[in-house]
């Protein structure tokens, strides 16, 4: 699970995170936990989709006004953005600005979560329990990195580009085909059976509840060195070459799998096998096993 974030952290473009397994995992903090990992953005200031001032103007309704001149810059946090469950769908696109139009007389818009998300995290804890026209909403937006909302006399169009984060328990229900394929990456995580492991985990715990501040700064310096990682992945990340060799082994293997598309490598395959009603192996175990197969060590 780590390593799957760490991995959308140095390139969002690989889409998605799917973290799905038991309760009380960690699942959530260690999403939650992505934001003090990452460097702050360089923002449009003011901007409320927080709009990358190296982009073209006129990215957002905000940028379209100021334009002419070049834009003041300011530093944020990266968003991690919950979006609830029984969160509204005017809470997620956003909506007609209520406030300002009965004080004021004035149409404005009120942006929603996925403007908050824009060039972050939009994260959903029990993914496969969202409504379905919520699903429908994510697909379209996530597929076109921009929302469209056209209610009560508005029109707005502004970019929410996002990597999108799902966390659930697949004994609750599962997610539509075409909400799984958002999901660039899958892990399957389960309770830790060794006992020291469990013990480390309340000390920890207990050691955040009795002052945060100082379980802070103790990690402080691994979360720095992280950082420094991740940061310096992302340099690296253009000068990157493919082999035909590694090309070639990749192809095999999803061939073997059968799986749909052209996608490499257990976290990205996982969640896409065709279910083969006479091998009761679990997903990650037929991974690895064509793996060996298609590349011996």
């Amino acid at each position: 699970m780590v390593l799957a974030i760490q991995i959308v952290a140095v390139d969002p473009t690989v889409g998605g995170v799917l973290v799905l397994g038991d309760r009380g995992t960690g699942k959530s903090t260690a999403v939650r936990g992505l934001a003090d990992l990452l460097p702050p953005l360089k923002v449009v200031a003011g901007c409320p989709y927080g709009c990358d001032p190296g982009a073209p103007a006129g990215a957002c309704p905000h940028c379209q006004q100021g334009a002419a001149g070049k834009p003041k810059v300011e530093t944020r946090p990266v968003p991690v953005v919950d979006m609830p469950l029984g969160a509204t769908e005017d809470r997620v696109v956003g909506a007609l600005d209520l406030e300002k139009a009965l004080s004021q007389g004035v149409k404005s818009f009120a942006p929603g979560l996925l403007a908050q998300a824009n060039r972050g995290f939009l994260y959903i804890d029990e993914v496969n329990l969202l409504e379905d026209h919520l699903v429908d909403l994510l697909i379209d937006v996530a597929a076109s990195g921009e929302n469209l909302v056209e209610r009560e006399g508005l029109s707005v169009r502004h970019p929410a580009r996002f990597v999108l984060v799902g966390s659930g328990n697949p004994e609750e229900g599962e997610l539509r085909p075409q909400l799984l394929d958002r999901f660039g990456l899958s892990v399957e995580v389960r309770t830790p059976q060794a006992l020291d492991q469990r013990v480390e985990v309340v000390r920890r715990r207990d050691a955040f509840e009795r002052d945060p501040q100082a379980f802070r700064s103790a990690w402080a310096g691994a979360n720095k060195k992280l950082r420094n990682t991740i940061v310096s992945a992302r340099k690296r990340l253009p000068t990157l070459e493919l082999s035909d060799d590694i090309l070639h082994q990749c192809a095999n293997l999803c061939q073997r799998l059968g799986t749909d598309g052209l996608r490499v490598a257990p976290l990205v395959l996982r969640h896409r096998l065709r279910r083969n009603p006479l091998d009761d192996t679990g997903s990650d175990a037929r991974v690895q096993r064509a793996l060996q197969e298609v590349v011996p060590r």
